[in-house]
């Protein structure tokens, strides 16, 4: 028998779930146009591994998680947490890859769980359900010999059922249930953020993979530990746990569409970016303003060419000069 989750649709619920649509559209009708699509792509795939890294306690920055996406080495002593950096790109090749998987089983679980978990573990095995009994602050999640009949119905229902429902429903629910069962000894919050996304990938919701949806929840950490702990405190009822996702998701494409905003404002004819302008535009988004000399150090390159870069996207009106002629530094030009 699938798992029957239990919610109600209020009109508020309701109301967020079409302006979600409603930007989601104009989001994927802007973005089609661009020439910038791999780097808006690669930015999402290094924010949301960050995000839900740094969820978990991970505590690389956001540039140093870029670097490491660039294969660049980092100075910062331990292997840990590049580790679960690294696994996480991994993982998330691995969803995109699978994006259009029409049934998905124990087995692809297993090996979801293995990428994100190898080598990281604190207990248990990666890529094999717990036989342990775990505790997640006050909860307790059912014990070992219940997983795998749970994981059995909520794998029925994602495959039935889910579809009968908005993605952004459809994607919360199966984030909620499967960090409520936690099915493996370790990896659990890493695993159902993943599985969340692999649902909105898998109903064509962010057919670009342009959409982080981590850094909502790692944005307030605390509140979304409150969210996913008050759901079994309300006997299983996910109503608020829905809202908040949904508010999430809206906030989420809010942020996508201001980035693509800010990288086509005013721009007199399509440009058509050197990876090392989409990396100076990354660093810009990252950062208020920077001085010219801070430009040239992080890309590794000289003063002129650093000049050479931004001579076009000051001409385009997507960069501005702030500040005096000595003290000038550049920032994304605001909208």
């Amino acid at each position: 028998m699938p798992y029957q989750p239990h919610f109600t649709i209020s009109p508020q619920l309701l109301s967020r779930v079409e302006a979600i649509a409603v930007l989601r559209e104009r989001i994927l009708g802007a973005a089609v146009e661009l020439t910038w699509i791999p780097a808006l792509q690669k930015d999402t795939r290094t924010r949301n591994a960050h995000a839900s890294t740094a969820i978990e306690g991970n505590p690389l920055t956001l540039e140093q998680v870029r670097a490491l996406e660039e294969g660049r080495e980092l100075a910062t002593p331990g292997t840990r947490a590049k580790r679960e950096v690294v696994n996480y790109f991994a993982g998330l090749r691995y969803v995109e890859k699978h994006a259009s998987l029409k049934r998905i089983g124990h087995d692809h679980l297993f090996e979801l769980h293995r990428i994100l978990a190898g080598e990281v573990m604190d207990q248990g095995e990666a890529g094999r359900y717990r036989t342990i009994a775990v505790r997640v602050g006050r909860y307790l999640p059912p014990p070992p010999l219940e997983v795998s009949g749970l994981m059995f119905e909520l794998l029925e229902w994602w495959n039935k059922e889910a579809v009968q429902l908005s993605p952004v429903l459809s994607s919360a629910i199966l984030h909620y249930r499967f960090e409520s069962i936690h099915p493996f000894a370790d990896g659990n919050g890493r695993t159902g953020r993943a599985l969340a996304l692999w649902e909105l990938y898998r109903r064509g919701f962010d057919t670009h993979h342009i959409f982080s949806v981590d850094e909502y929840y790692w944005e307030d950490r605390p509140r979304y530990y409150r969210e996913l702990a008050a759901v079994p405190e309300t006997g299983e009822d996910l109503s608020g746990w829905l809202a908040y996702c949904a508010e999430g998701l809206f906030k989420t494409l809010l942020w996508a569409w201001l980035r693509l905003q800010t990288l086509s404002v005013n721009a007199p004819a399509k440009v058509v970016l050197r990876p090392k302008q989409e990396q100076l535009l990354n660093l810009l988004r990252d950062h208020r303003s920077m001085a010219p000399a801070e430009i040239w150090k992080a890309l590794g390159i000289s003063r002129q060419g650093a000049m050479d870069l931004l001579n076009p996207l000051l001409e385009a009106g997507m960069v501005e000069k702030v500040g005096g002629k000595k003290t000038g530094r550049y920032a994304l030009k605001k909208t």
